[in-house]
């Protein structure tokens, strides 16, 4: 028979020495409503959270490469990933199935991420629960579902979710395997879990840091265990190497615009981690009273949940000052889920179930504001782009025959093209008057255009302009060239300018 613990029911036995015992610290038994219960409430709050107006944000323009990536054929995405978004193209297969089965709506592309984020605050509440028991657990849970930045990477049709998920459920295979090392498959489903990581990833690896900690504390006592977990590892990162070598080919195009961080750097990338300056306070004091406890049973589960939340920034911002900077708050938001944990316990240190809902609450409350700004219309840009706006313009006027014509110029990454398309409804494709090659023949994540623009005039009678900005005269906004060709043929009747675009209808003149 198992003695129950005197330690209060907050706290559980470390899962890092020993098996964990079968009773609850409080001496309850550890029934299934229980088990369900920690993991149930967070699941479903982040679930509703993040269901909640998932659609109203505009896609922004990585999004929109997501959806022309994973909209095209099998074929020419695994050509395309070849020569580019190498570390996405896993997330690019799964979304292309997805879409395939569910549609392409903002609401399809997006609820892969808001179910990711859903199951990580169910991950997350296991994880408490095991480190520092049921009520901590479930505290863990539900302050990642009140985290705005949860919804906000929710509403992204991007892998973050994905990854955040992926990294959360290892760190949870991997507490299990250390309870029973000799479990050959518990050890196998680790290592998936970490090819899942790696290839959703590879910057999300740098969670191999925080497990060396708990494997460290765990090998202490059986040796067997490091040489288990390196097994592991090998296996799982195996896997992942062909996309590690392309990515690290591709890396100088795709993430050279990340400035090299200074020490500064790791002070406020930490509100952006969050997307509320007041969670990330909140949940920063909560951990640090978690450590106010000093209890012998919490030390080693303090220890690791706080390697998994400090050491992955840590260890990218040291490598980012290389070549290539790697360090980026959302390539970090893995590190959420033990933030979450350490915060759970300190939380759940006060020993009052009243003040714990309270707190709770008053932090829903306190964070509407922040919850709200997530679900803006423009709330993914840098610069807000009414890809929409631009889309219903040349609806509402559409004759039979149109063209457009799109500035592709030097900003071609706001992706007026894609943006408008996505928008525009299946039946209303016009011609789009200056295309050559399309990214999709061309493996790439741009088109080519037509090099000689006034024979790739076909005269219809009226072609829609789609410029960026709100220039007096759009056809400023066009290279040289194509503007030449436009006006020895068409006039200008008019132009509507919303958020960032300028749409503009062009009609031809008669000869």
């Amino acid at each position: 028979m198992v003695t129950p613990s005197s330690a209060p029911s907050s706290v559980a036995a470390p899962v890092l020495d020993r098996p964990p015992p079968a009773r609850h610290p409080d001496g309850r038994r550890d029934d299934g409503q229980r088990r369900h219960g920690v993991w149930l409430w967070p699941t479903l709050v982040t679930l509703a959270l993040t269901v909640y107006e998932i659609g109203r944000p505009l896609l922004w323009e990585d999004e929109l490469n997501t959806w022309d990536m994973a909209g095209r054929s099998l074929g020419q995405l695994l050509d395309a990933v070849q020569r580019v978004d190498a570390v996405l193209g896993t997330y690019y297969v799964l979304l292309h199935g997805w879409m395939t089965v569910f549609g392409d709506s903002a609401t399809a592309l997006r609820m892969p991420s808001a179910l990711a984020m859903a199951g990580t605050a169910g991950c997350t509440a296991l994880i408490g629960q095991r480190l520092f028991g049921h009520r901590a657990g479930l505290a863990a849970g539900l302050l990642f579902a009140l985290t705005p930045v949860v919804t906000r990477y929710a509403h992204e049709a991007r892998p973050y979710a994905l990854v955040v998920l992926a990294a959360t459920v290892a760190t949870l295979l991997l507490l299990r395997a250390l309870e029973r090392p000799e479990s050959a498959w518990r050890w196998t489903a680790y290592a998936l879990s970490m090819a899942a990581v790696g290839l959703l990833h590879l910057i999300a690896l740098t969670v191999l840091a925080g497990h060396l900690v708990a494997v460290a504390r765990r090998a202490r006592g059986e040796r067997s265990v490091a040489l288990r977990f390196g097994c592991a590892v090998l296996a799982g990162t195996a896997l992942v190497v062909p996309v590690a070598l392309l990515g690290r080919a591709q890396a100088g195009r795709q993430i050279s615009w990340i400035p090299g961080p200074d020490l500064w750097g790791l002070v406020t990338f930490w509100p952006q981690l969050y997307a509320s300056a007041l969670v990330a306070g909140a949940v920063t004091t909560l951990a640090v009273l978690a450590w106010g406890e000093r209890r012998p049973s919490t030390r080693g589960p303090l220890l690791v949940a706080s390697a998994l939340a400090v050491l992955p920034p840590l260890l990218l911002w040291a490598v980012s000052h290389g070549d290539t900077s790697y360090f980026f708050y959302r390539y970090l938001l893995f590190t959420l889920p033990a933030w979450t944990v350490l915060a759970g316990a300190g939380l759940c240190a006060v020993r009052s179930r009243g003040v714990v809902a309270a707190v709770l609450v008053a932090l829903a409350v306190l964070t509407l504001p922040d919850q709200q700004a997530v679900r803006r219309p423009f709330a993914h840009f840098w610069q807000g782009i009414d890809y929409e706006g631009a889309a219903r313009t040349i609806e509402k006027y559409h004759r039979p025959g149109d063209a457009v014509v799109f500035d592709r110029g030097d900003d071609y990454w706001r992706m007026l093209d894609v943006g408008v398309r996505f928008y525009l409804p299946d039946r209303l494709r016009p011609r789009d008057v200056f295309l050559g090659t399309s990214a999709a023949d061309r493996a790439e994540l741009w088109p080519t255009e037509c090099p000689d623009p006034a024979a790739c005039l076909k005269d219809e009678p009226r072609i829609w302009l789609v410029v960026a900005g709100d220039a007096a005269d759009p056809l400023d906004a066009l290279p040289a060239d194509q503007a030449r060709a436009l006006r020895a043929r068409y006039t200008a009747t008019g132009a509507e300018r919303v958020t960032g675009v300028t749409v503009a209808l062009l009609v031809r003149t008669s000869s």
